[in-house]
């Protein structure tokens, strides 16, 4: 099964006032086709992650979209994340935070994307058309 859902930014609105939209999408297609408890916990936090970071730094360059388009597979979905906001590859840049320093000696920033990297496999990010697309798997039980 596959659906998609659009997101247009608000003027004036928190990033936040999207989630329920998003969470309300994703347990709708779990229910639909039978997803693991674990997968939806995943997805969700996934797609909290990619969209409140494209809201928040994306409504400075002209954002005005992002779809995300969810494919179920065995025991997986496949997240698509498309958005017209500056181009910014979340697989390159910055190396993965050191979780052994203490937190207050640590750099502010990366631990959202290192969560997504930890939660999902075959990430794939290109740019085309003026659009950021990031594709990704979560899995039940990884």
């Amino acid at each position: 099964m596959r659906r998609s859902l659009t997101i247009t930014p608000v003027p004036g609105a928190a990033a936040a006032d999207a989630l329920p939209r998003i969470v309300a999408f994703v347990e709708e297609m779990a229910e639909l086709d039978d997803w693991a408890p674990d997968l939806v916990l995943k997805s969700n936090l996934i797609l909290e992650e990619l969209i409140l970071n494209t809201l928040t730094h994306g409504r400075t360059s002209g954002l005005s979209d992002i779809e995300i388009t969810l494919e179920s597979g065995e025991h997986s979905v496949q997240i698509t994340v498309v958005d017209d906001g500056a181009a910014f590859d979340p697989l390159n840049g910055k190396p993965p935070p050191d979780t052994d320093v203490p937190l207050q000696e640590r750099a502010i920033g990366g631990l959202g994307l290192h969560l997504v990297r930890s939660m999902a496999e075959d990430l794939a990010y290109r740019h085309a058309d003026g659009k950021n697309h990031l594709t990704l798997v979560a899995r039940a039980g990884a």
